[in-house]
């Protein structure tokens, strides 16, 4: 009998699998550091998580990689630089305002004074990210500086080499150069081979086409869809700050994303299957059925009324 994937005989690896051919040991090797950085990210989230995925930004990412033919883990990777990095940027740029003290004249507030200093540079720091993203991925040519003078002047911006190359500086230093994250594409994929692995009868490689229109869905429809499983979760339509507070754990965790977007898009392509899909999920995870069934279905919901799919 084929050995079972779970968190608990996991080891380390940074490599990458196809579907139905990555052995028993690469697979936990997968597991155990996807898991590892996600608990690491949701011990440290900042007050400012999540405020850089609102629709339009990640929308504009997304249409961004579109254009530029790009593979849809780079859009995916180019969000999560972007949130990391203005987390952090705007920290600095607080502490360097509320330093010099708030000026007599508009704007009249700390936050509006950095908003000032960050409204003309801001695109070319989305854009850098995505031109970053490109260097991290095996799959696309990267992004050059004469192409991408090329297709910013063709969205109506203005740049120069030296204007995109000061602002990919900023966004390296920023990050300490530690380019390397996870996105929710990549726990979707691991999660998807995990599964084939185990319950050899789950269509996965059908199955991963839709897996990307649902994740795509689910982070632009972000706000409401986490709004709504907050009600679910807390069972009030007017839940409290704290219940707020303590929600952001779930909103950033990127194992829980997986495992609902493959619920979704195995319960739409064979929902025959849906209860041992369900199963397996949670015991690969450790993740509750309760959880998964619950963040399924409110996603389900906003997908019938959005007509999206």
């Amino acid at each position: 009998m084929a050995k079972r994937v779970r968190f608990n005989s996991l080891q380390s690896s940074n490599s990458v699998c196809k579907f139905r051919q990555a052995s028993f040991d690469l697979l936990t090797d997968f597991l155990v550091n996807l898991n590892s950085q996600n608990t690491d990210k949701l011990n440290s989230l900042s007050k400012c998580c999540g405020c850089f995925k609102d629709k339009n930004i990640v929308g504009y990412i997304f249409f961004m990689t579109e254009e530029l033919n790009l593979d849809p883990q780079v859009g995916y990777h180019a969000t999560e630089l972007l949130q990391s990095f203005m987390t952090k940027h705007i920290i600095e740029l607080l502490a360097t305002v509320t330093s010099q003290g708030a000026p007599a004249a508009p704007p009249t507030s700390y936050e509006d004074a950095v908003l000032d200093m960050l409204k003309e540079k801001f695109p070319f720091i989305v854009f850098s990210c995505l031109q970053l993203a490109s260097k991290m991925s095996l799959h696309v040519n990267v992004i050059d500086f004469n192409a991408a003078v090329h297709f910013l002047k063709s969205l109506g911006y203005t740049a120069t080499h030296e204007t995109l190359l000061d602002s990919e500086m900023l966004v390296l230093k920023g990050l300490d150069f530690k380019l390397n994250v996870t996105n929710p594409l990549i726990y979707v994929e691991v999660l998807l081979e995990v599964l084939g692995h185990n319950e050899p009868s789950i269509p996965i490689e059908s199955t991963y086409d839709l897996c990307q229109q649902v994740l795509q869905f689910v982070v632009l429809e972000r706000a409401a869809i986490y709004d709504a499983l907050l009600s679910v979760t807390t069972k009030s339509q007017q839940p409290s700050i704290e219940q707020r507070e303590k929600f952001v754990t779930v909103t950033e965790d990127c194992m829980l994303l997986g495992v609902a977007v493959v619920a979704v898009a195995l319960y739409i392509f064979c929902v025959g299957q849906w209860e041992k899909v369900v199963g397996e999920l949670s015991n690969i995870t450790g993740i509750s059925k309760r959880s998964i069934i619950d963040f399924a279905h409110v996603t389900l919901l906003h997908i019938v009324d959005s007509s999206v799919l």
